[in-house]
């Protein structure tokens, strides 16, 4: 089968999926103290669980969206779901996101990272879907590769937190540490994957170059 041809595709699916069973659930429960980011700003909890839920569609989206079987099987479906993944998911995710990336407890360091990770996140879905309403599909297909970057890089900001827990529990005072952890894990969770994508779009172009060439060379004998 096709999509076999695609490895990543199951994995990727198994891991957002787990990821949304785990996130998800303590949100929908309506107790303020279940949250797992606690804030005195009065409407910080609603807004992170309208933050939650549509972030939560966006992913699960985005990933039948990348899926390059369902996409050429299902073209009338993929284009129902990419409106979907746009304004039923990143959209009020991303502006939920920017109000309370700017109110976050965690300090100046992870606001930045957080309110540049939003509109960034906004205006690559903007441009993807423009893209594609003017049927300009390898400009989509770039702008959504870096829309779903961002939309998946709640998975590696947690592995970076984890991972800078690790390097400062014993050198940063216990005070300071839950801003020191939130500071590099937000800016690593998406600047590292997006500079990878970004490398990788502009490596495929040479690389397909490379190939059309070898295949026009002759073949000595």
């Amino acid at each position: 089968m096709t999509w076999l041809r695609k490895p990543w595709v199951g994995p990727l699916a198994f891991v957002v999926v787990a990821f949304v069973a785990f996130s998800l659930p303590p949100y929908l429960t309506g107790d303020r103290a279940s949250a797992r980011v606690q804030s005195d700003w009065g409407p910080h909890y609603p807004l992170l669980v309208v933050h939650v839920v549509f972030a939560s569609i966006a992913i699960i989206t985005c990933v039948v969206q990348i899926w390059p079987w369902f996409r050429g099987r299902f073209p009338a479906w993929h284009r129902r779901v990419g409106r979907v993944y746009v304004w039923a998911g990143v959209f009020p995710a991303g502006l939920s996101g920017l109000v309370i990336g700017w109110m976050t407890p965690f300090g100046p360091v992870a606001m930045v990272s957080n309110v540049i990770l939003a509109v960034l996140w906004l205006l690559f879905t903007w441009l993807a879907w423009r893209a594609a309403r003017r049927r300009q599909f390898r400009d989509h297909r770039k702008w959504m590769i870096r829309s779903f970057t961002l939309t998946v890089s709640i998975l590696t900001n947690r592995i970076w937190g984890v991972l800078a827990f690790m390097a400062l529990a014993d050198r940063v005072p216990e005070a300071e540490l839950p801003n020191a952890i939130s500071g590099i894990a937000t800016w690593t969770g998406w600047v590292v994957p997006l500079l990878i994508s970004q490398w990788w779009l502009e490596r495929e172009p040479r690389r397909k170059t490379a190939v059309a060439v070898e295949q026009r060379e002759p073949v000595s004998v």
